[in-house]
């Protein structure tokens, strides 16, 4: 009996420290990226009037 619970505990982390840290600093990365993104790009339906947020920076299209 006790081999099955250490068996399974010895497999249950098999994920590398590494591969987690990139996993969530991707994640994170994705998410600013993509608030940023939606932040300059047109606004839906109803939200025309509304103020854009002090920590978005404004990004010329024009050029």
């Amino acid at each position: 009996m006790t081999y099955f619970l250490t068996t399974g505990a010895e497999q249950a982390f098999s994920y590398s420290l590494s591969t987690i840290i990139v996993g969530v600093l991707g994640f994170v990365a994705a998410a600013t990226l993509g608030s940023l993104a939606w932040y300059n790009s047109k606004r839906p339906p109803g939200w025309e009037d509304k103020e854009r947020p002090d920590v978005v920076p404004d990004i010329d299209t024009n050029q």
